[in-house]
């Protein structure tokens, strides 16, 4: 494994890091989850990101257990709030009562003292964002807290959160966890360049875009065992599978060949090729699955093949 600064801050973190959305506390049974984490820790992985929202709270509470085992200092775990945790008015947003009553419930679920980086899972539009990063800034302070992030914000709202942070003297946000990969790249014009200019750190998620990218899906087929087979996340897969997605699928299968490395491969390593993203998050139902893509970070990719990729895209 390698490892890289996050953003402008002393953090290492792996370059691949491993997720639980769509997976830990729903759809992998739980001795097959801490199986998976167990073999990402063993293969230098000390990134493991979560959310509240994900599965309401099962998702951390599979992903701290599985980790119990293992030093504290020895690994870098997240969580997030934005989305409904409940029907009542306040149980949703980034305001102080609910970023604070959150990260409580979420150490309690993960028996842990503090999490590494707490993300703002949106932006607020109903919340300043000043009340949001003072309630952050207080629970770094307590120690509940030691990194901020944001995750799917703009770089104008980027641009907002370090301009308050700065004008008030509060922490500042360190890393934006963003969608991005080889069919998604609308970080690239604008929130990257203002990370840069920040210091902000990307980690980004769903590397392999939902697994489009690892070559199982073609044309006229779903694979019975795949996410796309799921009715109950296949919304978020379905809208690639289209001629287009998919012959392009097809172009850069040919060039992983010509390398003899597997897609995934490729598609991590071509993320792995911006100095801005500190980590490509993947989402793992069985050890095999990471096993496979931790070898992307042997792969480096030449300046030609970089530009071939781009003809496809």
């Amino acid at each position: 494994m390698k490892y890289r600064r996050l953003g402008n801050t002393g953090l290492k973190v792996s370059e691949i890091s491993l997720g639980s959305w769509l997976t830990y506390g729903k759809s992998v049974e739980e001795n097959l989850a801490e199986q998976t984490i167990h073999k990402a820790y063993e293969l230098g992985i000390n990134f493991f990101d979560s959310a509240n929202v994900y599965e309401r709270g099962e998702g951390e509470r599979v992903m701290a257990q599985a980790l119990k085992e293992y030093p504290r200092d020895s690994y870098v775990i997240t969580t997030k709030a934005f989305w409904p945790m409940g029907d009542g008015p306040n149980d949703r947003g980034l305001s102080r009562k609910h970023v604070t009553e959150q990260v409580h419930a979420s150490l309690k679920r993960m028996n842990l003292d503090y999490v590494d980086i707490f993300y703002c899972h949106r932006y607020d539009p109903e919340t300043p964002v000043e009340e949001t990063l003072r309630a952050i800034d207080d629970l770094i302070r307590q120690g509940k807290i030691l990194y901020a992030g944001v995750s799917e914000w703009s770089a104008a709202q980027i641009e907002e959160a370090v301009r308050i942070a700065d004008r008030r003297l509060l922490d500042r946000i360190v890393v934006n966890q963003p969608v991005y990969n080889m069919l998604n790249r609308y970080i690239e014009p604008e929130i990257i360049p203002t990370s840069q200019k920040h210091g902000i750190g990307q980690v980004v998620f769903s590397p392999l875009a939902q697994g489009v990218l690892t070559g199982k899906y073609k044309r006229g087929q779903v694979p019975t065992d795949s996410r796309a087979s799921n009715e109950s996340i296949n919304m978020w897969i379905t809208n690639m599978l289209n001629d287009d997605v998919l012959t392009k699928v097809e172009k850069l299968e040919g060039i992983a060949k010509e390398l003899d490395i597997t897609l995934p491969s490729l598609a991590l390593a071509w993320i792995l090729r911006q100095p801005n993203v500190a980590s490509a998050l993947i989402g793992a139902s069985k050890p095999s699955q990471v096993e496979e893509n931790v070898k992307a970070v042997e792969v480096v990719l030449s300046e030609d093949i970089i530009n071939q990729i781009e003809e496809i895209l």
